[in-house]
């Protein structure tokens, strides 16, 4: 059987390494090498035949099947699978069986914050998950320390510009609201920049007093205790690529803007 050759940043993503986009940076940067050579980015090598190294470091080609995670994070653990003033992170709440494995996060959760995030050892999967190009719809329950009023969600979709900089969300809905006001949101998000709900929210006088992110594309966080993990099938890993559904039973003066998909991480 004749073993088909990739592209190294492709290698490197199966491998578990990282995923591609960090893969291209590190080739860009000369830190890997094929067959003792620095390599190039879009270089094609053949699994279980050439030498592939980073840093030095023998990376072996992946002979087990990927698997992918989704975790019910808490506050208080850092996305990140090695951070030297956060050493409690993410990756402490794999199962023994599991932690042997080279997981890395596909989408990240600020350490204030909790709900899902989906790891995983594909790093196709985790730069598809990732890319600007594929809309992958995460949706947030907020709750601010002083109620929001209905009259000001549509400034939450518009967007508050900070450093030049927007920062905003593509949905927003007050859940049960009094009087037109609720302290409690239901907001959607494409690709954010870091902590940007929580900016959003305070330049517009209203702090966040907790973070929740319920959804990411059709798979809920529904069923997974905090801190627990489940392992996702093929159907559900899918799932993260379909649209939701419409807000939750509950909800008004929800706000919907068509857009094009934020390029920042």
């Amino acid at each position: 059987m004749v073993t088909e050759s990739i592209r190294v940043q492709k290698y490197l993503a199966d491998a578990g390494v990282c995923s591609r986009r960090a893969a291209e940076a590190l080739i860009k940067d000369g830190d890997v090498s094929i067959n003792g050579k620095i390599a190039e980015l879009g270089q094609r090598v053949t699994p279980g035949e050439d030498d592939v190294r980073v840093d030095g470091q023998r990376v072996k080609p992946v002979r087990d099947t990927h698997m992918t995670v989704a975790v019910h994070k808490p506050r208080g653990l850092i996305c990140s699978n090695d951070d030297p003033h956060n050493p409690a992170t993410i990756f402490d709440l794999l199962p023994p069986q599991l932690a042997k494995r080279r997981f890395f996060c596909a989408g990240r959760l600020d350490k204030d914050s909790e709900g899902l995030v989906i790891i995983t050892t594909d790093g196709d999967l985790a730069n598809k998950l990732m890319h600007p190009r594929n809309v992958v719809v995460k949706r947030y329950q907020v709750k601010l320390e002083e109620p929001f009023p209905a009259a000001r969600l549509a400034r939450l979709v518009k967007g508050v510009k900070m450093e030049d900089e927007w920062f905003k969300v593509e949905r927003a809905a007050l859940i049960n609201p009094r009087k037109d006001e609720s302290a409690d949101l239901d907001v959607w998000m494409h690709h954010g920049k870091k902590r940007e709900i929580r900016q959003l929210f305070l330049a517009l006088g209203f702090p966040v007093k907790k973070l929740r992110r319920y959804q990411i594309g059709a798979l809920p966080l529904k069923g997974i205790p905090l801190r627990a993990v489940k392992l996702l099938s093929t159907k559900e890993i899918n799932l993260l690529f379909k649209v939701p559904e419409a807000p939750l039973p509950g909800h008004q003066a929800a706000v919907v803007r068509k857009t094009r998909p934020s390029h920042a991480r």
